[in-house]
């Protein structure tokens, strides 16, 4: 029990590699590898959540090494949080994506799974570290492995968006690492506790403004922060079926667990409020993303491509949020960044049935999908209506505490471009019901009302998945007082 912090890491990164060697002696092997490693690191994660809410904060020294000098893995209840939604994605996802890696990567199976264990390695290390270099190091063993899940995608569109994203990716991490050495400069110090307490007496240093613009800028990059976001759409839509139902909820909220972490932990309430008095240009910048997330999302004719400008849209969401000074506003933020990783989950899960099913998901291909694939739209309609933020699915309720921590801060545009994009967001959707409900034209133009339309639906295990996060939507939603009461507060206090 005490080594469940790093057993949630160390387990995925051991199952990396026995994946990857499993590959050269038996391939069939490393799919039952990854899948054990990652439920073991779910488990851990349920463990260790269920042992910060009693006993409060974790604290676990690597090799035995204190903090400063050591690196730490510090974990309370909002990191506790996000190790439960990452592991439990992760090992979900893999466990609906079988069919669909063998289907996409043919003779690269092994690979994939290896890749994919080390990504989510890096996710759940950037998750736990106190530890700012540390930090740096598994954002980079998350993205080169990213870089290389999207390279494995379209084989005409894949590679050149998994290029684009090495060169954004590349320029998000040197401009964190810069400000870390800015922070290494004035502090001497890596631990975040550690620095922060050192902060506390530099507040009007130039070298410490330095540093918090540079790590800020270098993480809206790695979130796809507007208008930052440019190697997102790409990414996610060209990438493998498997592999973006990963990244597409966690990667983003991830890295907004990490702008979060430095602004409370490392940073300082004070500092960023009070004495930068940043708040007000964030929020507008925020209300401008969401709002261009959601008119680029109406341009699209494909469908994954307008689930990554909806994403767009989410950062906006989580980034304004936090941003906005208040607790009703950081509340918001922290309880959306759970109920956006479920949502997303739940809608990319839908599309990867459909992708399995017809191939391409252009809007145009959609047609007749209710007749079709009758549970996969369900799952669809219900992971579509939490996105819109129709009660009592949890997009709601996130919402409901940013809306009136918007009005608590005065911030009216905020609040406006929330209802607004949600109302896209119903446009959005309704079109695709609207497309997927009727059946296929015939050639002279005329729908066929009269032949029967064959139902070819994902296979089980895909469905299953699919049903239980969209099902789980729902669960949340109206679980969310508790979750508020028993995790994000006593964080926040």
């Amino acid at each position: 029990m005490d080594n469940y912090p790093v057993l949630i890491v160390v387990v995925p990164l051991i199952a990396a590699l026995l994946a990857g060697l499993a590959a050269w002696i038996e391939e069939r092997l490393s799919y039952p590898i990854a899948l054990v490693g990652l439920a073991v690191s779910s488990f851990c994660a349920v463990k260790v959540l269920m042992q910060v809410i009693v006993l409060g904060p974790i604290q676990y020294n690597i090799a035995g090494w204190v903090p400063p000098m050591g690196i730490e893995y510090r974990i309370d209840l909002l990191n506790a949080m996000v190790l439960l939604i990452v592991s439990g994605i992760a090992c979900l996802n893999l466990v609906a994506s079988y069919k669909s890696v063998s289907q996409e990567t043919h003779d690269r199976t092994g690979s994939f799974y290896s890749i994919y264990c080390l990504f989510v390695t890096g996710l759940l290390g950037v998750t736990a570290t106190g530890d700012l270099f540390n930090l740096y190091v598994l954002i980079e063993i998350t993205s080169l492995s990213s870089y290389a899940m999207v390279a494995l995608g379209d084989k005409d569109r894949g590679p050149l968006a998994s290029l684009n994203y090495v060169f954004i990716g590349v320029i998000g991490a040197s401009f964190y690492l810069l400000g870390v050495g800015y922070l290494y400069m004035q502090t001497g110090s890596l631990n975040m506790a550690d620095v922060s307490r050192i902060l506390a007496g530099h507040q009007g240093s130039a070298t410490v403004l330095t540093a918090f613009i540079l790590c800020m800028v270098g993480l809206w990059i790695k979130m796809a922060f507007f208008p930052l976001h440019v190697w997102l759409p790409n990414a996610y839509a060209y990438s493998p079926v498997a592999f973006s139902r990963a990244v597409a909820p966690l990667m983003t909220k991830v890295m907004i667990y990490v702008m979060i972490r430095l602004m409370i932990t490392v940073f300082g309430y004070d500092y960023i409020f009070k004495t930068l008095h940043l708040s007000d240009a964030v929020v507008v910048l925020a209300s401008i993303a969401i709002l261009f997330g959601g008119v680029m999302a109406l341009a699209q004719k494909n469908l994954k491509k307008m689930l990554a400008y909806i994403i767009v849209c989410e950062i906006g969401y989580m980034v304004g949020g936090a941003w906005m000074g208040n607790q009703l506003g950081m509340t918001g933020a922290i309880l959306h960044i759970l109920n956006d990783a479920l949502m997303t989950f739940a809608v990319f899960l839908a599309v990867g049935n459909m992708v399995y099913r017809i191939k391409n998901v252009d809007l145009s291909n959609l047609t007749g999908l209710f007749g079709k694939m009758p549970w996969t739209m369900a799952g669809f309609v219900i992971a579509a209506f939490s996105i819109i933020g129709v009660p009592p699915t949890c997009g709601f309720f996130s919402k409901w505490y940013l809306i009136m921590g918007a009005f608590e801060q005065g911030a009216y545009h905020f609040a406006a471009a929330l209802i607004i994009s949600s109302l896209i967001c119903a446009v959005l959707f309704f079109r695709v019901f609207e497309i997927s409900f009727f059946p296929a034209l015939e050639g002279h133009g005329e729908t066929d009302a009269h032949s029967p339309i064959e139902m070819e639906e994902a296979p089980v295990s895909m469905l299953i998945v699919s049903g239980l996060v969209s099902l789980s939507l729902i669960v949340v939603g109206l679980f969310s007082g508790t979750i508020v009461n028993t995790v994000i507060l006593p964080f926040l206090k």
